[in-house]
């Protein structure tokens, strides 16, 4: 990936997995989150919607926006200047109105995800340190970044292998037949690589 990146700036690493799976089957709609060892790479900017005092909370741990009825004007605007939300579980019930507005985004909060969190300052830190959500598309592919490719071979590796090790243990049990179908790396603009698929 390093020596086929030809862009100026720093090109993204892209993984996608096809999976075997019906994703309109609830039991194989694969869905999970995992720390990247070397970090995204990428600068997040994090929601927290919390009580006062939590809010003040994840905005010190380094949250770019937290409050309560503040960040509920601003979905009422459609406003979504943000990469990841963070939501305390007893303000869920609230967030559910505005499900159709986040969620077609994949912004709406998921406890499977990190992102229904009671530790607002733990979910924040995690989201700034790496954490990555990836769930499969309508299509079986599973598509993230793992990283940067100025992180060099190694730190892409261990990124590579953290999501691939999770993937293959989300497996549906009800699922028959091959897993996992191929994979393929690429660049910002580079070629797509096939790989063999790691036992």
């Amino acid at each position: 990936m390093v020596k086929t990146s030809t862009t100026k700036f720093d090109s993204s690493v892209d993984l996608v997995v096809a999976l075997g799976v019906n994703s309109k089957l609830a039991d194989q709609n694969v869905r999970d989150s995992v720390m990247l060892p070397a970090g995204s790479g990428r600068d997040v900017r994090i929601a927290v919607f919390a009580e006062d005092e939590e809010a003040k909370q994840a905005l010190a741990a380094g949250a770019d926006i937290a409050g309560k009825e503040v960040f509920l004007q601003q979905l009422d605007k459609g406003v979504l200047d943000f990469d990841v939300l963070v939501a305390m579980p007893q303000l869920m019930a609230t967030l559910s109105k505005y499900a159709k507005l986040l969620g077609p985004k994949g912004l709406m909060p998921n406890p499977k995800s990190g992102t229904v969190a009671k530790d607002v300052v733990r979910a924040v830190k995690e989201a700034k340190a790496g954490r990555v959500e990836y769930r499969v598309d309508d299509n079986g592919l599973v598509h993230l970044s793992i990283g940067k490719v100025s992180f060099g071979p190694g730190k892409l590796k261990d990124n590579f292998e953290a999501v691939f090790e999770s993937i293959k243990n989300n497996k549906p049990a009800s699922l028959k037949g091959t897993y996992i179908k191929s994979v393929h790396l690429s660049t910002t603009m580079g070629p797509g690589l096939r790989m063999a698929v790691p036992a």
